[in-house]
C-alpha cells in the first residue's frame, strides 16, 4: 500500500494534469475564448497553453465511447514535458486546485533523460457528484498516462500522431494522388 504523502502527491499531478482535459468541449470554447486574467472561476486557454509550450509537438482531445474525456499530448522530449509541467500556467493551476500547490515529488524522476518522444493521455469521466477522494471536480475517474512509441507500425494516408513525431521503423503510405 502507498503511504499517504506519495499517494497526495501522486493526486497532485494527477489533477494539475487532468484540469488539461476537463472537456474537449469546453477546451474548444476555451482555446476560442480565453477567460479574462482573474475572472472569477475562469479558466486559461489549456490547449493554447499546452500548445504554446516549447518542445509540444501536437495536442488533440476526444470522448471515449464509454464516456472518458481524454486530451493527448505529444512532447518532443522530457525536457519538453518538464517545460510544461513547471510553466506559469500549469504551475498556477496546480496552486489553484490542489492545496498547498508544491507536491514535493520530482516530476518524470523515473523518465530516463535522453527519452523522446512522449505522449501524455490524461483522461477522466465527469459523474454528478466527486467521487475521487481528495478531488472536488465532479468525476468518477481521472488518470494521467505516458507512452512512448515502439519501433514500426503503419500510417496509410496519415497518423493519429502529429507528423513531427519521428517513429523509427514506422512504414507512411502516403495519399493516392485526387
Amino acid at each position: 500500500m502507498k503511504k499517504p504523502y506519495r499517494m497526495a502527491r501522486e493526486l497532485t499531478l494527477l489533477i494539475a494534469l487532468a484540469l488539461v482535459v476537463f472537456s474537449p468541449g469546453a477546451l474548444l470554447v476555451l482555446a476560442q475564448a480565453p477567460a479574462p486574467q482573474g475572472a472569477p472561476g475562469g479558466l486559461p486557454d489549456l490547449v493554447g497553453m499546452l500548445k504554446a509550450t516549447p518542445g509540444v509537438l501536437g495536442v488533440d482531445a476526444a470522448r471515449t465511447a464509454s464516456g472518458k474525456q481524454v486530451i493527448f499530448a505529444w512532447f518532443e522530449d522530457k525536457k519538453a514535458a518538464l517545460a510544461w509541467y513547471y510553466s506559469p500556467g500549469h504551475q498556477q493551476l496546480m496552486k489553484t486546485f490542489v492545496s498547498g500547490g508544491a507536491t514535493g515529488r520530482k516530476p518524470l524522476a523515473d523518465i530516463p533523460d535522453d527519452i523522446g518522444p512522449i505522449m501524455a493521455i490524461a483522461s477522466l469521466t465527469m459523474s454528478e457528484k466527486p467521487q475521487v477522494p481528495g478531488v472536488q471536480m465532479p468525476v468518477s475517474q481521472i488518470a494521467i498516462e505516458l507512452y512512448a512509441p515502439l519501433p514500426g507500425g503503419l500510417a496509410a494516408g496519415g497518423r493519429f500522431a502529429p507528423a513531427t513525431v519521428k517513429v523509427k521503423g514506422l512504414v507512411e503510405v502516403p495519399s493516392a494522388p485526387k
